[in-house]
């Protein structure tokens, strides 16, 4: 008779410890979601690079470079830059 006793006994503390397992688990998952939806919300805001009045434009860069890097090995800062 020990036999359906522990099979019983085994049954209840399987269904506790699920029960336990999922109540634990739904304030998670919730939170979860809800920061997902936060995340893609975040990733809607787009900055602008500004650059300073001191900063050189992309056309004075290439110019530079050009004249910089004649004769120089196509490697480093001078890559793509050694001809025209």
């Amino acid at each position: 008779m020990q036999l359906p006793h522990s099979k019983l006994s085994l049954a209840a503390a399987t269904a506790f410890l699920l029960t336990v397992g999922l109540a634990l688990q739904a304030p998670y998952s919730h939170a979860s979601s809800k920061s997902k939806t936060e995340k893609r919300q975040s990733s809607r805001v787009k900055i602008e690079n500004i650059r300073s009045g001191s900063q050189e434009t992309t056309a004075e860069r290439d110019r530079r470079l050009y004249r910089e890097c004649q004769g120089r090995p196509n490697a480093g800062a001078c890559a793509g830059y050694t001809r025209r």
